[in-house]
């Protein structure tokens, strides 16, 4: 069987990797991929967003399963594309991807649904966002570009003038381009945010082990959000009877409302929580595995993605059997460039990476490299790497990975040195 993984960050190494070791498969393509991938899987030099090109090579080379990784393409059509020319693709169709392409698709499909979510206003123009923020209370608000802004466009603001400032950088002076053109207000949450992710053929929901995220760039949670300094896998904060009520209330009426909408919803359904004194509330979905949290979560998965995949695919997930998963937690560290989120500088030679090959229990997932002209690996993005390791309990899972990074070195890198914290806090105050 050959497989073809829409990509090129860590999320599609991840994918690539898990998918290559099914018995079922004899090669694994990526599309553009990046050097983690190449070692992993095969390359191919296709844009993404070139959907013609990415159906003729899928057609020549009898690609028999297409797995889509990132949220452009998804929210771009690249499932309807494909599934119009036979293809098998695991992924939501652009209708559905519009759960996570529109911040205001999203929170009016929460409404719909009754789903627990923060209060909210919707923009299409910047005059009426900041006549809005004068006539309200001097509170902290989020602000939120509607469209996809790479994980940055959402801004936590802690009074009116950082929400003006907010609006005035989203919708005039366009930083992130047309994602500012509408925008989502709504009511700052308290507390930890999780990530429920499932996978749902529009019947049947697969739910995920919980994750935890680190958006902000800096230790203790400060800093500018990015797109995830890290990730751990299973998030204590989410136990087994929040997890079913997350499952009951949150995700199946989310699929429900989607086929009520005529969207019904195939692939990974991501949901971003707030979890506090307020409850459980949802801030946000994505439409795909999220980056990093795909890392250590596929790294525990011991049943075949593929046959998950295709089951999904299939509309036959209610027949699959259980999911395996390995019972150790594992914790994923970002390793980024000087400057990210802002501008970066790169083509720095990367070193340490074959020393970290031969650790037990430890896999470095690439996101943004390259090969130079000397052959050297060199980072080539802001998110460069994400060190993944397993532990016997996450404060270990946390000392392997930072055991790995401390070996890998490149001019100016650097990394949250917090990831996994608030989940070993929660350990050690449990025993």
């Amino acid at each position: 069987m050959k497989v073809l993984v829409i990509g090129g960050g860590g999320r599609e190494h991840a994918m690539a990797w898990k998918i290559s070791q099914s018995p079922r498969v004899d090669r694994v393509f990526v599309a553009p991929g990046n050097v983690g991938t190449f070692f992993d899987a095969e390359n191919i030099a296709i844009n993404p967003l070139d959907f013609p090109k990415v159906i003729q090579f899928a057609k020549e080379n009898k690609v028999e399963l297409v797995a889509v990784g990132p949220e452009q393409p998804l929210c771009a059509g690249i499932v309807d594309a494909l599934r119009s020319e036979g293809l098998r693709v695991f992924g939501p169709s652009k209708a559905a991807a519009q759960l996570e392409g529109s911040k205001i698709f999203c929170k009016n499909t929460l409404k719909a649904g009754l789903i627990p979510t923060a209060d909210f206003a919707t923009f299409t123009d910047a005059d009426a966002a900041m006549d809005y923020l004068r006539n309200r209370d001097d509170l902290p608000v989020v602000v939120k570009a509607d469209g996809l802004a790479a994980g940055k466009g959402v801004y936590v603001c802690k009074n009116r003038e950082e929400a003006l400032q907010a609006v005035q950088e989203m919708s005039v002076d366009m930083k992130f381009g047309q994602a500012g053109t509408k925008l989502v207000i709504e009511e700052k949450l308290d507390g930890q945010e999780a990530s429920v992710l499932a996978i749902t053929d529009g019947k049947t929901i697969l739910t995920l082990p919980p994750c935890q995220d680190h958006k902000a760039a800096w230790d203790g949670d400060k800093g500018p959000n990015t797109g995830g300094m890290g990730a751990y896998c299973p998030a204590p904060l989410v136990d087994e009877k929040m997890l079913h009520w997350i499952e009951e209330n949150i995700l199946v009426r989310t699929v429900h409302v989607m086929n009520r909408q005529e969207c019904p919803f195939s692939g990974v359904l991501y949901a971003g929580l707030m979890i506090g004194r307020q409850g459980v509330k949802v801030l946000e979905y994505n439409t795909r595995f999220g980056d990093p949290e795909c890392q250590p979560l596929l790294m525990r998965l011991k049943t075949d993605l593929v046959d998950i995949m295709e089951a999904t695919i299939d509309r036959k997930l209610d027949k699959l059997g259980t999911v395996e998963w390995d019972p150790r937690p594992t914790v994923g560290v970002v390793m980024a460039s000087d400057g990210y989120p802002g501008k970066s500088e790169y083509g720095f030679p990367i070193s340490g990476l074959d020393e970290v090959a031969k650790m037990p229990d430890v896999k470095v997932f690439h996101s943004g490299t390259q090969v130079n002209d000397k052959g050297e690996i060199v980072n080539a993005g802001g998110r460069v790497l994400t060190v993944t390791a397993f532990g016997d309990s996450i404060a270990l899972a946390k000392k392997n990975a930072y055991e790995a990074v401390r070996k890998i070195r490149w001019e100016r890198a650097w990394c949250r040195h917090d990831i996994a914290d608030k989940a070993i806090a929660m350990e050690i105050g449990s025993n």
